[in-house]
């Protein structure tokens, strides 16, 4: 492939996503972990690139993001930042590398993009962590908030269920989505939340909000590569659309490989020196 698939080739930046919301363009967001899929991926026209701490899940096989470290994101993150051209790269500070102190996060942060060269960073919370986004902020480094179902806070909740049905945990995370906003975030991932209750934010608030399990009234959406590609079928929220079913594609490949090796039929008298 060659080229872009969208009209709009100019780098995405955190002023064009508020840009996007105002002229009521919605924003594509996917994961990439490494160069070979960021780089299809940027070049399919996805206006943001996330390097997820999802890749503690999805590359490394853990059943949490709580075990992915800051010197694994940092190799992720290099790898997606070398291929990429257009989309904003937001890359997760991972679990314990932003909670302990403000000292900390703001280290971790610049150790973040300095090694990585990504655009932005994301942090999961809202009033617990809004003097470190402060903090990370006044270093000059854009921040992206996440609210509702919080991957890192997993082991406090016990579940996966949707988040903030309740009205006092709606109600606090209106006010953090505030927060974030008041404190300078670009945008806000809304994730595993009533629809009702996300459109309520999304109109609420000038910077945009990119759902997932979050229904279609925000700003924009995010899924997991992977999941949406069908690299790993056991996994189905309701909130999944499957584009692709990879897992069958690469098994029946594979396969055939496998067959052909063992009958000597690869490689052929064209296929040798």
């Amino acid at each position: 492939m060659s080229g872009y698939l969208v009209e709009d080739t100019r780098k995405v930046t955190t002023h064009r996503l508020r840009e996007m919301k105002q002229q009521g363009k919605k924003i594509a967001m996917l994961t990439s972990y490494d160069y070979t899929m960021a780089k299809l991926v940027d070049e399919a026209g996805v206006d943001v690139i996330l390097i997820g701490d999802s890749a503690s899940n999805v590359m490394q096989g853990n059943s949490t993001t709580v075990p992915f470290t800051l010197d694994e994101m940092i190799i992720y993150g290099r790898s997606v930042v070398r291929a990429v051209k257009r989309s904003l790269v937001v890359c997760d500070m991972p679990f314990g590398t932003y909670q302990v102190n403000c000292t900390e996060g703001v280290k971790n942060a610049i150790r973040i993009m300095q090694e990585t060269g990504c655009d932005c960073l994301k942090l999961e919370g809202g009033e617990e962590i809004i003097d470190t986004v402060k903090k990370i902020l006044s270093a000059g480094i854009p921040v992206m908030g996440h609210l509702g179902l919080t991957p890192q806070s997993i082991n406090k909740f016990g579940t996966f269920a949707v988040r903030a049905r309740e009205e006092s945990e709606a109600k606090k995370l209106v006010n953090d989505a505030h927060l974030l906003e008041e404190a300078g975030c670009c945008a806000i991932v809304l994730e595993k939340i009533p629809a009702v209750l996300a459109a309520r934010v999304a109109s609420e608030l000038k910077i945009p909000i990119i759902g997932i399990g979050a229904g279609h009234e925000v700003d924009g959406q995010v899924l997991v590569i992977d999941d949406m590609l069908g690299m790993d079928l056991s996994f189905s929220p309701k909130f999944l659309r499957r584009y692709a079913n990879l897992s069958e594609v690469i098994t029946t490949a594979v396969g055939q490989y496998v067959a052909d090796v063992k009958s000597v039929s690869f490689p052929n008298d064209s296929e040798q020196y």
